[in-house]
């Protein structure tokens, strides 16, 4: 039986310290977890499904996984994998697989890491 806090909503998103590149990926990392408190400040459970971009998943496995592991209400796509044009086919690969294995799950999509939560509240009961 799932408990008031039990997760809800999958977040699928870019894991900021497996993204290539000469960046500092900690301010992005503050954001990502900044947003996920949201979700305890309103009661509804979150968990995340991260993945890399440089090479070390297999995405198809993982974020399978992650979206057959409970039934969700809303699956939440982070904006790292929609805002740029270099994603795209990682992009449809996701929204196939949540299709696939989450078909009862609302979409959303947060426009920054901060607005994870509310892209979820607009779907959830």
């Amino acid at each position: 039986m799932d408990t008031p806090d039990s997760p809800r909503v999958l977040v699928i998103g870019l894991d900021p310290h497996r993204v290539p590149g000469p960046w500092d990926p900690e301010p992005a990392a503050k954001a990502i977890e900044a947003g996920l408190t949201k979700f305890a400040r309103h009661g509804v459970g979150v968990e995340t499904c991260l993945i890399g971009l440089d090479g070390s998943d297999d995405v198809a496995v993982v974020v399978g996984t992650a979206l057959r592991s409970r039934p969700w209400e809303c699956v939440t796509i982070g904006g790292g994998l929609r805002h740029s044009d270099d994603q795209v086919e990682l992009l449809e690969q996701v929204v196939n697989l949540v299709r696939r294995y989450a078909p009862d799950a609302a979409i959303a999509f947060n426009s920054t890491p901060d607005t994870t939560y509310e892209a979820a509240a607009r779907w959830i009961e």
